[in-house]
């Protein structure tokens, strides 16, 4: 994709999603578990009872499955988001990965535009301070680390609360490591790594 002709973050979403979805669920299986194994030198110093930010994949994402199991069988405690029943928004603490279980919309039904949530108490925002690793999901990220989202800015305003120095990963589809430039805004936190399926690479 040519993003020098793109300044429309709302196209740039478009165009990203439509092509995940094209990827075939064996592929993106596949994916998953190479995810896993390139993370290794994020995870390098890593000590049992460390916090690691991370998320629950959902969709056209790459699967997270494979990289949570790796991070809760090295001890370390994992904080996923919590996103959204009214003010219940900030991070859970995932404790084992069967402890995951779909959200209810407002009518009472499960979900699908939400990712998979624990069961426990919500920690607030500023609980991300105490993470020693923040990987994050992303659309598209640029050379510079400008990343884009799915648009509501959860994530710019929880990373707000990051520690100076903890590296922010962000994850996406080889094919969405770009040169860029991306659109960016004032609000908008830039990431210094990127996690691709092809490898690790520190911005």
């Amino acid at each position: 994709m040519d993003t020098n002709r793109i300044t429309d973050k709302k196209t740039l979403r478009h165009e990203a999603i439509a092509r995940r979805k094209q990827v075939p669920p064996a592929d993106r299986a596949a994916a998953g578990e190479r995810l896993a194994v390139e993370a290794g030198p994020l995870l390098d110093g890593l000590r049992p009872g460390q916090t690691v930010a991370a998320y629950v994949s959902m969709g056209s994402e790459i699967p997270m499955t494979p990289l949570l199991r790796l991070l809760l069988d090295a001890g370390c405690r994992v904080l996923v988001p919590r996103l959204g029943r009214g003010l219940d928004v900030g991070w859970g603490e995932l404790s084992e990965l069967d402890d995951l279980h779909d959200v209810a919309a407002d009518a009472g039904r499960p979900t699908s535009r939400r990712p998979q949530e624990p069961d426990g108490e919500t920690l607030g925002m500023d609980a991300l301070a105490e993470a020693s690793l923040v990987i994050l999901p992303a659309l598209m990220v640029d050379a510079v680390g400008t990343r884009l989202g799915r648009g509501g800015g959860w994530y710019d305003r929880a990373l707000e609360h990051r520690a100076a120095d903890v590296t922010v990963a962000a994850v996406c589809w080889p094919w969405e490591a770009v040169d860029g430039p991306l659109p960016r805004e004032s609000h908008d936190v830039p990431v210094t790594a990127v996690l691709t399926p092809d490898g690790l690479r520190r911005l």
